[in-house]
């Protein structure tokens, strides 16, 4: 797609857009929506926004945090077990579809933006029915069955891996990467002002373990019972257990070395801090530690659909710039981790190789291709 000309770019910039978004369920999907919104309001700063996500899950409290106001949908995903949960998804789907409807037509939107998560599928659903341009951005290398289905209905799709083709039509796709923290791309320069902050010891390595907002049970299971063997090797950790399992290994904290946090808010100061990650594979934890570039160790969830987190870690491991363990062996975990931690050589292939996957522009290249269908709707 053409980049804007000045003249139609001051044009656009001068209406006052209603910009919808839809987008959440994990962190995932809450903050790249919220990324795009971000550098989206800086270039129309008239601009309204709006978005929309499912009640009671997290972006209900991330997104206002962030400025934004959000509406909620009654909605849910369908079980992959037979549940009695499912019994009531055909109600939430048509209680969202009436109330997406509600929403499009008092909110007059001029694009729509899906990030995935099942808020996203009633709204541009409906904004495609009514001929309004939408974008989704799909961060996965495998995508979600929301995304999916809205393929052949949306404008644009943005996505951050190759052969994407197989699920969506290829003339729509634009490979841009996932939306980063923009404090991310400067994280070389922070590590002194990092080990200081977190109070680590500036003459040990420094592990830093990160499984999600939530948490990951086995992962910090897994450090929980290896952090005697950490201290052996002379291995520091820094360890985001997610609020759900913060009191059960708060505990660890008083041992030397080791720093229990139920979530990191200074997350450009935890990766400058440190010389390994351990991490989940979703996709929004890869696009970052692609561009921060540590040896990274990645421990899927087999809990999510699709297994996409596996799917995620092996478009990495297979251009031999990260390790993998799954979670049905984590037996091998301290074989492969000491291989990292004594293979100087290993390493800096490791962090040359990631930081060659790296799309440091993807928000920036996303907030384009909006523009490109804001640019059409002027015509």
């Amino acid at each position: 797609m053409k980049p804007l000309n000045k003249k139609n770019s001051r044009k656009v910039a001068d209406k006052d857009l209603n910009i919808l978004i839809s987008g959440g369920g994990t962190g995932g999907h809450i903050y790249p929506a919220i990324a795009i919104a971000n550098e989206l309001k800086v270039r129309f700063p008239n601009a309204n926004f709006l978005f929309v996500g499912a009640k009671d899950r997290m972006e209900m409290e991330k997104v206002p945090n962030a400025g934004y106001a959000i509406k909620g949908l009654w909605i849910s995903g369908v079980q992959r077990k037979l549940t009695l949960a499912n019994l009531s998804f055909p109600f939430k789907l048509l209680d969202s579809l009436w109330k997406a409807k509600q929403i499009v037509r008092k909110f007059k939107p001029d694009v729509v933006i899906g990030t995935g998560g099942f808020a996203s599928g009633p709204v541009l659903y409906v904004a495609a029915k009514k001929g309004i341009p939408s974008l989704i951005q799909e961060q996965n290398s495998y995508p979600g069955i929301t995304n999916k289905l809205l393929a052949k209905k949306a404008t644009t799709i943005c996505v951050a891996y190759d052969k994407l083709e197989r699920f969506f039509p290829a003339r729509k796709i634009v490979k841009t990467g996932n939306p980063v923290r923009q404090d991310l791309l400067n994280v070389a320069t922070k590590r002194e002002e990092a080990l200081a902050y977190f109070g680590l010891d500036t003459t040990k390595k420094t592990l830093l373990v990160i499984g999600g907002s939530l948490g990951a049970r086995n992962i910090n299971k897994l450090i929980g019972e290896s952090l005697e063997w950490l201290q052996e090797l002379e291995v520091q950790v820094l360890w985001q257990t997610g609020k759900l399992y913060f009191d059960t290994y708060k505990k660890f904290d008083k041992l030397d070395g080791v720093h229990v946090h139920a979530f990191i808010s200074k997350m450009d100061l935890a990766y400058a801090a440190s010389d390994y990650v351990v991490s989940r594979a979703g996709a929004s934890s890869i696009s970052e530690l692609c561009i921060v570039g540590k040896p990274t160790i990645f421990i899927p969830s087999p809990n999510v659909s699709e297994d996409h987190q596996t799917k995620n870690a092996m478009a990495v491991v297979e251009n031999s710039a990260a390790l993998l363990v799954k979670e049905d062996a984590l037996d091998d975990f301290h074989a492969v981790f000491k291989k990292m931690h004594n293979d100087t050589i290993l390493q800096k292939n490791l962090t040359a190789n990631i930081k060659k996957l790296a799309l440091p522009k993807a928000t920036s290249e996303i907030v384009d291709q909006i523009e490109g269908l804001l640019k059409r709707t002027e015509r």
